[in-house]
């Protein structure tokens, strides 16, 4: 394809591409005939959506997307069991039709979706995004280098769970918010997923004193990444530079499914500088098959927080069934975090 640059004025960019500070107007070629996860693409919304239908922008402000609407998003994949499922398209040409995968605007070829959502936007290309020699952008190129070994490390919080939406932010960033007002000067990390700065905004709304995700080593989403450890590594090492007493890390989706989770629970260093591993699940065969999967490859859950917990009525079985701690950060946060740091505060305290 040719390389043929001209500029194209934008009406919204999506938070995926917030770090390369897009304005009012981009640089665009005609498209990619190798493109890959990460590259960045400008596109028309062709229709409009009532149940998925707003663009995260770098602010974190969401905006609705209207059709003709001229966004700039990145390419990537996706595997949401209770959201769309999307992958990158072999080559991309201006006029090619591709959609919205998720509201931080990774964009890709849409293979299915949940029954609770209509149709993911469709949007036409207009061009890949690129610099003034022609060259594709991504979001790669300004990025933290990967890193093969975590460095000294405060304690960390891994907060995993069944699959999305089994209550791991809300566990997360409550945690952050008992620490920070317990004293502690805490981190947070998201270290899988799909692109999105609400999770990492809702850590700082919380007090973390830093905050990164995948998404600061240049990954839209951790689907079929190979070397996930060393995304993880990277993100820890960062966020350690900031001199935390506590580092709250989330891992997106689930410990089963497309986004890699395993490869990070399987790595021993990473596994090593666990204080307390926190288990988010919907209901009781949740927490069983969790307890099962994780015993299967040594990890012990320490507390079993999420929606299975909204009711008291579900700790006490957890408790009882399993002799495992159970709280809830919608109902009492203290509580939840009192029990996280009975395995902490010693290390904190050294």
């Amino acid at each position: 394809m040719g390389n043929y640059v001209r500029k194209v004025a934008v009406g919204k960019v999506g938070s995926v591409a917030s770090s390369l500070g897009i304005d009012g107007t981009v640089s665009v070629i005609e498209g990619s005939s190798f493109p890959v996860s990460g590259d960045v693409v400008v596109a028309r919304a062709l229709t409009e959506s009532q149940t998925y239908g707003q663009l995260e922008l770098p602010s974190g402000r969401l905006a609705r997307i209207n059709r003709n609407d001229v966004i700039v998003g990145v390419l990537g994949k996706r595997r949401a069991l209770k959201g769309f499922v999307g992958d990158v398209p072999a080559s991309v040409v201006a006029g090619d039709r591709l959609n919205l995968l998720n509201m931080g605007g990774v964009i890709g070829v849409c293979s299915g979706h949940h029954s609770s959502l209509s149709d993911a936007i469709e949007v036409e290309v207009i061009g890949m995004a690129a610099d003034s020699s022609g060259r594709t952008l991504n979001i790669s190129d300004d990025a933290l280098e990967l890193s093969d070994k975590l460095e000294p490390s405060a304690p960390i919080v891994l907060v995993a769970g069944t699959c999305m939406n089994s209550g791991k932010t809300i566990a997360a960033v409550e945690l952050i918010k008992q620490a920070v007002n317990a004293g502690y000067r805490v981190a947070g990390a998201k270290l899988s997923g799909i692109a999105c700065l609400r999770d990492t905004l809702n850590m700082q709304d919380a007090g973390a004193v830093a905050t990164a995700s995948f998404l600061d080593c240049g990954l839209p989403s951790t689907v079929d990444h190979g070397d996930l450890p060393s995304v993880a590594k990277a993100v820890l090492n960062h966020l350690n530079a900031a001199g935390p007493d506590l580092i709250v890390a989330e891992l997106g989706d689930g410990i089963m499914g497309g986004y890699a989770v395993d490869s990070i629970l399987m790595d021993p260093e990473i596994r090593s500088r666990i204080g307390s591993f926190v288990f988010c699940a919907s209901d009781y065969v949740g927490v069983v098959g969790g307890v099962a999967l994780l015993g299967e490859i040594g990890i012990k859950i320490d507390v079993v927080a999420g929606s299975v917990t909204d009711s008291t009525m579900g700790e006490e079985f957890i408790e009882g069934r399993f002799g495992i701690h159970a709280g809830n950060a919608r109902r009492d946060g203290a509580r939840l975090f009192e029990l996280v740091m009975q395995d902490h505060r010693s290390a904190i305290a050294a």
